[in-house]
């Protein structure tokens, strides 16, 4: 099978190169992939950003989501057939959708929603279950509650302000004046233009953050939250709840302690509540996901969709930040 590649860890160019096609184990299926979409996740791992977490064999093939086709089935396997329209997040240790095949755990995988093309589809894995797992398992946000989504008009904000109003929450987000018309069309009650206005001077009181940018961003985010507040991050860093999670190794202990102290700090200083989010696959949430996108609740947001070759100018092009929701690769 095709595959995008790279042989080592950093700011390197993928290489489309042939690779044998996974097997499969016994709870697995074999997708046949049509669609894949890019996520900042992908220069991460790239970069070596995630190499203590999992441990990758190079060549690596890259990719976090996608939509397909059930090609085989393993043995014990009894949701879904051969034939199936489908689309997923692998878990992290099974990564690889910038492929033509993916072996792929069936509880990692949902039914394609029917009202979605192979490349709508695919833009919704990653940024549904990140978004879904932020707003619902961790800020457990109620209706009537108001929430700071950071830059809406990207991947994860373009679904995540959609979600926030479909709970009833006030959404307030930050966007330039070229995505200011799209946050708006998505349903965001307050948009502040980041670079003309500053958030943490505008927005008090709120009851949740969702942050996706991390650094100086997320500091300043803490003085938005009113007192028992909760502020998630996908791109801040690892906190204690992280690492009792994820590992207690020493160095990894060492690690999250020194890199969160600060986090620590804000956490009591303005009492509020900082977890840092990795998300877990679900073909579970999945299906709830679906349930939204096929009623008509939630729709992808699609910036540029991408033929399998031009892999490289995609991941090129999602890194310089211009996109308005997603990019998609185009497999089949």
């Amino acid at each position: 099978m095709r595959a995008m590649v790279i042989d080592r860890y950093g700011k390197v160019p993928m290489r489309l190169e042939e690779m044998p096609t996974p097997e499969i184990g016994e709870y697995e299926v074999l997708a046949e992939i049509h669609a894949a979409s890019i996520n900042p996740i992908d220069f991460k791992i790239r970069d070596g950003k995630v190499k203590l977490l999992v441990k990758y064999k190079m060549p690596l093939t890259l990719g976090n989501d996608f939509s397909g086709v059930v090609a085989k089935v393993g043995a014990k396997v009894t949701r879904f057939k051969v034939g199936d329209e489908i689309y997923a997040r692998p878990r992290k240790s099974k990564i690889g959708t910038f492929a033509e095949y993916i072996a792929i755990h069936e509880d990692d995988i949902a039914l394609k929603p029917k009202n979605l093309s192979f490349e709508e589809a695919a833009s919704i894995p990653l940024v549904g279950l990140t978004s879904y797992q932020a707003l619902t398992d961790i800020l457990q946000l109620q209706k009537g509650q108001k929430i700071l989504i950071q830059a809406g008009a990207g991947g994860v904000g373009t679904f995540a302000i959609q979600l926030a109003k479909l709970m009833g929450a006030t959404v307030a987000t930050t966007a330039s004046e070229a995505g200011a018309n799209l946050v708006k069309s998505l349903g965001a009650d307050e948009i502040i233009n980041y670079k003309t206005e500053k958030f943490e001077e505008i927005l008090k009181n709120y009851d949740a953050v969702f942050d996706t940018l991390g650094g100086e961003i997320l500091e300043k985010s803490f003085g938005v939250i009113k007192d028992g507040g909760k502020i998630v991050s996908v791109s801040g860093l690892p906190n204690a709840r992280f690492g009792k999670e994820y590992g207690s190794g020493f160095f990894k202990t060492l690690l999250f302690s020194a890199a969160s102290h600060k986090l620590t700090v804000l956490e009591k200083k303005h009492n509020v509540q900082y977890t840092f989010l990795f998300m877990k696959p679900s073909g579970e949430q999945l299906y709830i996901i679906g349930n939204f996108i096929e009623t008509g609740k939630i729709k992808p947001i699609i910036d540029s969709v991408f033929p399998f070759e031009d892999a490289q100018k995609a991941m090129e092009y999602a890194e310089s930040g211009r996109a308005k929701g997603k990019i998609i690769l185009k497999i089949r």
